[in-house]
């Protein structure tokens, strides 16, 4: 008799390492084999937009994966399930246009609770945040310090552009760990609200009870790091404090727009302190995290949206998560109005007036830019030389051209000097690859991206 779970778990396995990691967690998540009868095997999925998904996506490769391992399989059949532990299925077209629940429930804005004593949002949680291929080692990374506070990466400084979920990530860290552990003291604190306590102490006389109170925590959590650019008094009170947390195994947790050597009149000995830690860069979600996001929020919502119009979404809003579930909020409070489901017309025009259009950009403007960057002739990106100062910048030309265009393969290699469309797939891939582990590539790449649609 076959064993459904092990079957499973095997094809599971398998699949796994064709694809993302984060279309796996949002497609394959919560499946199982049913039974088995006739040659037909039924696969259990949580909701009909997995269903949808995985019979019109991934049906070949699942059969493919199954058949292999057990050849007598000849259909596939999905079936919905629910479970206790599931969240109410998506409401009928009438249900959700009707007076239960509100509108204000549906986008969790009843959920923006911040508890006094440690400012913490409780509406972070690890469970609610998505995973992809632009976060994963920062999650990584917070799930090590969770483990073991004040002993591994510590400090732990997570940077990356605004919007892109670090607020969530690192105010994470301390509800877990406030839940595991009611009696360990957490303080979360914008590096903005740190400095005027400061200064508040100062012109009060009461420094030493600035000190008592942010000494009195475990566990430490600074937000937008960068606001203490060119705040020396500030920078050195918060060195010292620094000192006290590290001599004494305390956790700390910093987050800042970009690297710590990147923010400008930062001294030179709290750069150090931040670089003796752990330092990673969150990135811009790719399509696939966009689309996961995406899913998740409408999930936690409630409410059900075609494939097509989560995946338009996902395609036009790129720039960051805020912006993207602002979108997705836009297009549900459109539908409440309306009292219907919005047409893919509706959609389009709904984010035209409230999305932030993004700078179009040439072949021309690209290889300007990077040429300016990395300070090349930028005649020579053009050449056939291999020299390795040309090298690099040339495959970021083409890495952005892909990532940020949608230019085909083929495109790029005849605008680049009549390069062949493998030799860009292999730059593509390369930076690609590299962006995961190189915090410095991450960093040039969001500066180009800087000169590129933010310059006039």
């Amino acid at each position: 008799m076959t064993d459904h779970k092990k079957l499973w778990t095997d094809v599971l396995t398998e699949i796994e390492l064709t694809i993302s990691r984060a279309t796996f967690g949002t497609w394959f998540r919560n499946t199982n084999i049913i039974k088995q009868e006739a040659g037909v095997m039924y696969v259990g999925v949580p909701n009909s937009f997995a269903k949808e998904w995985l019979a019109s996506k991934y049906h070949l490769s699942i059969i493919k994966t199954i058949r292999n391992l057990c050849p007598e399989v000849r259909s596939l059949e999905y079936i919905i399930q629910k479970t206790n532990d599931d969240k109410p299925k998506s409401p009928t077209k009438e249900e959700v246009m009707g007076e239960k629940p509100s509108l204000n429930q549906q986008l969790g804005l009843n959920d923006l609770y911040i508890n006094k004593d440690d400012n913490l949002n409780s509406k972070y949680i690890f469970d609610s945040f998505v995973v992809g291929t632009f976060n994963e080692l920062a999650h990584a990374a917070s799930q090590a310090v969770v483990k073991n506070p004040g002993m591994v990466y510590n400090p732990l400084f997570i940077y990356g552009p605004t919007g892109l979920g670090k607020t969530h990530l690192i105010q994470s860290i301390g509800n877990h760990l406030k839940k595991i552990n009611a009696n360990k003291k957490i303080y979360y604190v914008s590096a903005e609200r740190f400095s005027i306590d400061y200064v508040n102490s100062v012109l009060n006389n009461k420094t030493n009870g600035f000190k008592e109170k942010y000494r009195k925590y475990d566990v430490l959590i600074m937000d937008d790091t960068q606001f203490l650019a060119n705040k020396d008094r500030t920078q050195d009170e918060l060195f010292h404090l620094f000192n006290n947390f590290y001599e004494n195994n305390k956790q700390i947790i910093f987050s800042s727009d970009k690297s710590p050597k990147f923010i400008p009149n930062l001294e030179d000995r709290l750069k150090s302190r931040f670089e003796g830690g752990m330092i990673v860069g969150i990135s811009k979600p790719e399509f696939e995290s966009r689309l996961a996001i995406l899913k998740s929020k409408s999930q936690s919502l409630n409410f059900s949206l075609p494939d097509e119009i989560i995946e338009y979404i996902a395609t036009v809003v790129q720039e960051n998560i805020r912006e993207l579930e602002g979108a997705l909020n836009a297009v549900v409070c459109q539908a409440y109005l309306k009292k219907r489901e919005l047409n893919m017309g509706e959609v389009r025009s709904l984010l035209k007036n409230n999305i932030k259009p993004q700078k179009t950009v040439s072949i021309k403007n690209v290889t300007s830019v990077v040429a300016d960057f990395y300070n090349i002739d930028e005649r020579m990106l053009y050449d056939k030389t291999r020299k390795k100062e040309v090298v690099k910048p040339r495959q970021m030309i083409m890495y952005i051209l892909r990532e940020d265009c949608n230019s085909s393969y083929p495109y790029i290699g005849q605008k680049l000097g009549g390069r062949d469309h493998t030799t860009v797939i292999h730059a593509y891939d390369k930076i690609k690859q590299d962006l995961k582990s190189n915090n410095s590539l991450v960093q040039e790449l969001e500066q180009i991206r800087n000169r590129l649609y933010n310059e006039v």
